[in-house]
């Protein structure tokens, strides 16, 4: 009889708009502390320094050389593409680009190289360490770990932490040269600027710089940070490595979007 009452009893009712702003304000906030807590054990982790050299060089060469043609390449035509439609605004109000190449190379040392250079490796870099982890969690190779004593943050994410923070300033850098050569070919061919003219450097200032570098470290940092936590939480198989590298490209991206927001803020307040 217990059976078939229970067999009777009507579904619960679905939740409300209400309901689900809640259910997901509930998620987001238990990610948000699971995030912060891989970021403080990364931290512990890269601050006690016992590790292994061959696993973080080895990480250099993934996140560094791997990535060196693919940003080359999507920086160099940015900056193309951004040169000349520059040009042609102001061939419409002021036919003047004296100011063409200072303008640009501010751009690029406070915040465009360091932005946009980053986003380009969350696609790549964030996507292979959440797929890379992702794939040790449904084969339990991170369940073997933790049996033998071993945090997963500390063999897993410290490595690649490391190798991301150097290795984003050193891409950066790179990138944002190619940008720039890139942007003097494309005002010499297009508006007659002379090169001379357009490696102009009067309008950089050391706030630039500083808030340049920031962002690279704050973005190097973020990318490992918040793509290992995606791949640690994956579950249900090939299925959730996939959904996982997914989320690990749209978080990382998100955060590099947010601390943009925020050390430009301060950089602006600091540096104005």
């Amino acid at each position: 009889m217990s059976s078939v009452g229970t067999a009777n009893e009507p579904a619960p009712p679905e939740p409300g708009p209400i309901g689900q702003l809640g259910a997901a304000a509930v998620d987001l906030l238990i990610g948000g502390r699971e995030l912060y807590s891989v970021l403080v054990r990364t931290l512990y982790y890269t601050a006690r320094g016992r590790r292994d050299k061959g696993v973080v060089t080895k990480q250099l060469y993934e996140i560094g050389n791997k990535s060196l043609f693919f940003l080359s390449a999507t920086m160099g035509c940015i900056g193309m593409i951004l040169v000349y439609q520059a040009g042609l605004q102001a061939r419409r109000i002021v036919p003047d680009y004296q100011m063409l190449g200072a303008t640009y190379l501010q751009l690029l040392v406070r915040d465009f190289a360091a932005s946009i250079g980053a986003l380009m490796l969350a696609t790549r870099v964030g996507a292979g360490i959440a797929a890379e982890i992702g794939s040790m969690v449904v084969t339990e190779q991170v369940d073997a770990l933790r049996m033998c004593a071993a945090d997963p943050i500390d063999f897993l994410i410290v490595p690649r932490f490391i190798a991301s923070l150097v290795m984003t300033l050193v891409l950066v850098v790179w990138a944002g040269t190619i940008a720039f050569c890139a942007g003097a070919a494309t005002a010499y061919v297009a508006f007659d600027v002379p090169l001379e003219t357009f490696f102009n450097m009067r309008m950089v200032t050391t706030g630039d710089l500083v808030v340049g570098f920031t962002k690279c470290i704050a973005y190097g940092a973020a990318i490992p940070v918040v793509s290992g936590y995606c791949g640690l939480s994956t579950f249900g198989g090939s299925e959730g490595v996939g959904w996982a590298t997914t989320r690990a490209v749209v978080n990382s991206s998100l955060a590099i979007i947010i601390l943009n927001f925020f050390i430009s803020g301060a950089g602006f307040l600091i540096f104005p």
